[in-house]
């Protein structure tokens, strides 16, 4: 019995054989049972692969590094903000691009902060920004120019850009349907005292009426909490800081000025300010028939030199501009 069961189980094989000799769905099986070249079935190159793969990051990691930036006081430039280093989180980059191997590579940066900030400098003025800080700022001080504003908001809205708009007290008092819409635009508003004086002139009463008067006007019309306060002509004294500073302002002023109430041409104010701005200039103009036609210019010229454009706040800002996150 056992015997006749062997001679079955061979004629079976024997059989398969046979007809897997010859074409058919079994010849084709068996073709691919049979190893193949190509194909790394038992290879496991994982193990490489990932090693690959830090190695890279690590590599990166070490190019795109960069200390921070200790606030300081300059002899000429004031104050200068401070500006965050960058280290990229290089295990959670690695985890994942682990869990997302088919996507490009995403860099997870940290930003350290500076040990020395513009609060740890005291009451001091201050003219521009970190010149490691590829940002520039449009100040824009209103007290006059009604006509020039919408024209500007509708060309600030097509290139996407937001400003900073330092509102005289008296004329928000008049014209706060207007400061509304500048707001609702999304751009910063901020203080410039309540009648335009030469603040260096007044008396500690007087000057601490004309910022606190517009800083409380910003809060009740805007539901504004002020920041920055930026004198009159650029008029100033250290009572003048020292007042902004006990009222929790920073004083601003600029880097360059476009002169734009003597009316220059559009084309000059261009060429001045996409020349001469470098990372951290503070631009000052007004609503004015040159700024009003030269400002699409200046915010293209800027933006070729690789500069963006932000607010006041965003560009005095610790805060780094990061570098692109996908490889």
């Amino acid at each position: 019995m056992k015997t006749e069961k062997v001679a079955l189980v061979l004629a079976c094989i024997a059989i398969i054989i046979g007809i897997g000799s010859t074409n058919g769905p079994v010849r084709d099986m068996l073709v691919q049972l049979k190893p193949q070249e190509g194909l790394a079935v038992w290879k496991d190159e994982s193990v490489i692969t990932h090693d690959d793969l830090r190695s890279q990051i690590e590599a990166n990691a070490a190019k795109l590094s960069a200390p921070p930036v200790d606030a300081v006081l300059d002899r000429v430039w004031k104050a200068i903000p401070g500006y965050n280093g960058l280290e990229v989180d290089v295990e959670s980059t690695y985890r994942n691009a682990l869990l997302q191997p088919k996507e490009s590579l995403k860099y997870v940066y940290r930003q350290i902060p500076p040990k020395v900030s513009l609060d740890d400098l005291g009451a001091q003025p201050i003219f521009r920004g970190n010149p490691s800080k590829p940002m520039v700022s449009l100040m824009i001080n209103v007290a006059w120019g009604n006509e020039y504003i919408i024209p500007m908001l509708n060309i600030l809205d097509e290139e996407k850009v937001k400003v900073t708009f330092f509102l005289d007290g008296s004329w928000l008092s008049k014209n706060p349907e207007l400061a509304l819409e500048m707001q609702k635009r999304g751009h910063e508003m901020e203080n410039h005292a309540y009648t335009h004086p030469n603040m260096s002139n007044l008396s500690h009463a007087r000057a601490t009426a004309e910022i606190e008067k517009t800083q409380k006007l910003l809060k009740q019309t805007l539901g504004v909490t002020n920041k920055w306060f930026a004198p009159p002509s650029g008029d100033f004294n250290q009572q003048t800081v020292e007042i902004a500073a006990s009222l929790g302002l920073k004083t601003v002023l600029w880097t360059l000025d476009t002169v734009d109430w003597r009316n220059p041409s559009p084309e000059s104010v261009i060429v001045k300010i996409t020349s001469k701005a470098e990372p951290g200039t503070l631009v000052l103009m007004h609503p004015t028939a040159s700024s009003s036609k030269a400002l699409r210019g200046m915010i293209q010229g800027i933006r070729k030199k690789g500069l963006s454009l932000g607010t006041v706040s965003q560009t005095l800002s610790p805060e780094r501009i990061l570098p692109p996150e996908v490889e």
